[in-house]
């Protein structure tokens, strides 16, 4: 019997509002409700779904949201699913937004940004950590892998506008050590430069192997650099809110697009980004097990994939030199502990609370 798109809707409206934490908490959401509680889903199915969407770049967890509801009800479920699951964070991030890059915030709300700024850099290496396991048991080479990492994390700690180049080049390099020389449709694909705002977002939705992390230092270059959208500070608390709020971390660009041009602004660079997590899922969700089977495309991520956790250690660095006050580094000292032992939200709260009584 067809799900309801109105369970859908419900359902994954109520992640959606209570998915904080990352990809982890959204994958134990998700399996709770369609393997565990309801049985729509059988579990080997659910953990290809979680192989197949870690295959292909983007927020992974937004991609398996968006698959597991077109499971349920195809094309009208995978849209009513993904932006179900989308919008609660998305709202929300968009009226934190108009609220810190006000002209003239009070006081213990810049305190609360640049507290909660402060500690994203151990946020990043935590996300980093998280990854090792897997990625370095899937490695088919582990010198290569070390190789791959560290390119990655001095590409983003050095040369942030390049990273997206490291990443491909270090997913090309694997696929000719391992004898695939075929160029894979993605990187093509990835070639395309168009310009702006929209560029910016499309780069945080198809380019972010491994997370939205993997992509915050070119973001904070485009940003705060070369477009001068926002301030360092001003990017850190974006960071910082695409972490609070549920959803995924993704949604750090709706803050980026607030501060170019507004709450439409916002909006466009949210649409940008997230269009091609449905398009790879519509597309390509029918294909997944060939997608896992493919020798290119695993190749490809045996050298992407180290890259990325290195992109994503390594972005703690330009977070760290955009701190601008004395104390916000002992906040950052407190969170690089703090975050190992409570979690990355409890911890950004806490940060948050001590620069708002700082700032007022």
């Amino acid at each position: 019997m067809p799900i309801e798109l109105a369970t859908i809707l419900r359902e994954w409206g109520r992640i959606g509002c209570i998915g904080f934490g990352g990809p982890p908490a959204h994958i134990a959401l998700l399996r709770r409700l369609c393997v565990e509680r309801q049985g729509w889903i059988e579990e080997d199915d659910f953990e290809d779904a979680i192989a197949a969407t870690n295959l292909i770049p983007g927020p992974a967890s937004t991609q398996l949201a968006i698959f597991c509801a077109w499971r349920l009800r195809g094309v009208a479920g995978a849209f009513v699913g993904g932006l179900a699951f989308i919008v609660p964070g998305l709202v929300a991030i968009l009226a934190l937004s108009a609220l810190f890059l006000a002209s003239s915030p009070p006081g213990w709300v810049l305190g609360a940004g640049a507290g909660a700024g402060a500690a994203v850099a151990a946020v990043a290496v935590h996300a980093a950590a998280g990854l090792v396991p897997a990625s370095w048991k899937r490695a088919a080479s582990h010198w290569r892998w070390a190789v791959y990492t560290a390119a990655g994390a001095l590409s983003a700690a050095l040369v942030g506008p390049w990273l997206v180049l490291v990443l491909l080049a270090c997913g090309v390099a694997e696929l000719g050590v391992r004898g695939v020389l075929s160029v894979h449709p993605l990187l093509a694909a990835a070639a395309a430069v168009p310009g702006g705002l929209a560029w910016v977002a499309l780069k945080v939705g198809a380019l972010s192997y491994g997370g939205g992390f993997v992509i915050i230092p070119l973001m904070q270059h485009d940003a705060v650099d070369t477009y001068g959208w926002m301030t360092d500070a001003q990017f850190l608390n974006a960071v910082a809110l695409g972490q609070v709020t549920p959803g995924p971390v993704v949604h750090t660009v709706a803050v980026v697009g607030f501060a170019a041009a507004g709450l439409w602004g916002g909006l466009l660079a949210a649409a940008v980004a997230f269009a091609p997590s449905f398009s790879f899922i519509l597309l390509g969700a029918d294909r997944f097990d060939r997608l896992r089977a493919n020798e290119g495309v695993r190749r490809f991520l045996g050298g992407a994939g180290p890259a990325a956790i290195g992109v994503i250690a390594g972005s703690a660095v330009p977070l760290a030199l955009a701190l601008g006050e004395w104390w916000q580094v002992l906040v950052l000292a407190a969170a690089f502990v703090a975050v190992f032992r409570v979690g990355v939200v409890w911890t950004l709260v806490g940060a948050g609370v001590v620069g708002a009584l700082i700032g007022q």
